[in-house]
């Protein structure tokens, strides 16, 4: 299904997002993999420009998103011949139902912070206000463990974007 993507973006995202998960989590269960390969699953087909701008929009259209991968996940998964308690771990874990109090949500949730930071945040650094986008990164720290924090320290970035970050940690 990611690679039915007409611009070619789910796939290399969802390999991201596993990649990280399986540096993150050695041994990740299989839901958490699934989760992690279908957080974006078919997300083209709903795209941000159906929603009204601004961020209670972007709210609004996120958490169709969450429902919706979940929904498509769980239907895959279904027609595959999982178990319920597979298909309502994989659902729980996309839909971020108690994400923090969940190891396993909480690898998801640094899995997709780290792959923003990684291959994303040049693109979104160069197209967004900075002080907007250094919000977004003190969030994204926020929510990420200690384990993800310190893969993030290690990342390899650009003059700018080393510069929003350390802004960010520092305010």
């Amino acid at each position: 299904a990611n690679s039915l993507d007409p611009a070619r973006h789910e796939a290399p995202y969802s390999q991201r997002m596993v990649g990280w998960v399986q540096r993150l989590t050695p041994g990740a269960s299989e839901e958490l993999l699934l989760a992690a390969r279908s957080q974006h699953i078919r997300r083209w087909l709903i795209p941000r420009s159906q929603y009204p701008e601004g961020r209670q929009g972007y709210l609004t259209w996120r958490e169709t998103l969450k429902r919706f991968h979940a929904d498509t996940v769980a239907e895959m998964m279904k027609d595959a011949g999982f178990g319920a308690p597979s298909i309502v771990k994989v659902r729980t874990l996309l839909v971020r139902k108690n994400a923090a109090a969940d190891p396993e949500g909480q690898t998801l949730e640094d899995a997709a912070c780290l792959v923003f930071l990684e291959a994303e945040l040049a693109a979104f650094a160069a197209k967004t206000e900075p002080g907007k986008v250094v919000d977004i990164l003190k969030k994204s720290w926020g929510k990420m463990s200690p384990a993800a924090r310190q893969a993030a320290l290690e990342l390899p970035y650009g003059p700018a974007e080393k510069a929003l970050l350390d802004r960010a940690l520092k305010g």
